[in-house]
């Protein structure tokens, strides 16, 4: 453990607020489903996993494969809690929501959302401890009473049971969300600094669809995803006309965002007084982006650059190969189905008429 602290003061540096959250789920009536599946993540990144079925704690993470070597004792902790302790639990407390649901049988599922977070810069700590049960908000734990606030009047007979039970309160939700777990998400923030302390800066392109549609400032490419995206007039920052989309993840890891600017009431000549500003948490610089209609990228292709020349040759080329294929066809046609020569025609008239004067004499 000494070691563990040591390493720890050693390598947190960075001003960012970071969480880290256990969701645990467990089940009731479902076929071909674990009893019991755990996830534990840091800063929104899968770092591990387990299930009942599969009976291993699985990091996904190389710097948590560390942790667990480094420290198998806490491997060990980490197993038994999540294949017999939790599941047990789990299963205890279903069993008891289905009687003061008064439920029988079913298909059942029980969901915890544990954790908490941690600002490195002020050292504040915030816990948090929620349940959900069938899709539906259960309970939360108020950390400042120390007690459970029940989300529907049905989970009124669940609260004053756990109320009750002054052990579980203030030793297992209170003192762990307050406590341990920040302990841990240092632990991680500390051997995982190389991922979840990274910044990387984005590209950002001007689009718009068409020229009576928004402009749009997109940002794509960077980390974390604490970052804001604003436009400016004259710098200062403008809300009228602007909407503002949600960060949404990328494939890779990183994030993306776009901030939308309606210029329909803008005179061109106003554009040169407009910016876009994205801005990354720990990062001093921002990204500024002048609104210049020379840069936008948009699905239309100007007169200047429709490649005139090639396409005047394509078109003539195919009305030239039209030509031939009707000459070939009408020559084709001719000859398979054909205008007799004009010899045949005459001797078959020489002969209707001999046959013509043979029946008159």
């Amino acid at each position: 453990m000494k070691l563990l602290l040591l390493f720890l003061f050693c390598h947190v540096s960075s001003p960012v607020k970071h969480s880290l959250e256990y969701l645990l789920t467990t089940s009731s009536g479902v076929p071909d489903f674990p009893d019991f599946v755990g996830t534990a993540v840091v800063d929104d990144i899968l770092v591990a996993n387990c299930n009942t079925n599969e009976k291993i704690i699985e990091p996904k993470q190389d710097w948590m494969k560390k942790i667990f070597q480094h420290f198998p004792e806490y491997m060990e902790e980490y197993t038994q809690m999540c294949l017999v302790n939790l599941p047990y639990g789990f299963k205890t407390t279903i069993f008891r929501l289905k009687q003061d649901l008064n439920q029988t049988g079913g298909i059942h599922t029980l969901q915890e959302r544990i954790g908490c977070e941690w600002d490195d810069e002020t050292g504040e700590v915030n816990g948090f401890n929620q349940y959900g049960y069938d899709g539906e908000d259960l309970m939360s734990f108020d950390l400042k009473t120390l007690t459970w606030i029940a989300a529907k009047p049905q989970a009124v007979i669940t609260k004053i049971t756990w109320d009750a039970s002054r052990y579980v309160v203030l030793d297992v939700d209170g003192i762990y969300v307050t406590q341990i777990c920040p302990f841990f998400l240092k632990v991680y923030v500390s051997y995982g600094n190389s991922v979840l302390l990274r910044t990387d800066l984005p590209s950002v392109s001007l689009l718009q669809k068409s020229p009576s549609s928004l402009v749009s400032c997109h940002a794509t490419g960077f980390y974390p995803d604490r970052a804001m995206m604003f436009w400016r007039k004259d710098g200062e920052e403008i809300h009228e006309d602007v909407d503002i989309g949600e960060i949404l993840p990328n494939h890779d890891g990183s994030f993306q965002m776009s901030v939308d600017l309606n210029l329909s009431s803008v005179p061109p000549e106003d554009w040169r007084s407009y910016d876009c500003v994205f801005h990354l948490s720990g990062v001093k610089d921002d990204i500024i982006t002048k609104l210049d209609k020379a840069v936008i990228r948009t699905n239309l292709v100007s007169p200047s650059q429709f490649p005139a020349g090639p396409v005047i040759g394509v078109v003539v080329g195919l009305l030239l190969l039209l030509a031939l294929c009707i000459t070939g066809l009408f020559l084709w046609r001719r000859n398979h189905h054909g205008f007799r020569p004009a010899n045949n025609s005459s001797s078959q008239l020489d002969n209707t008429l001999a046959l013509t004067d043979d029946n008159s004499q």
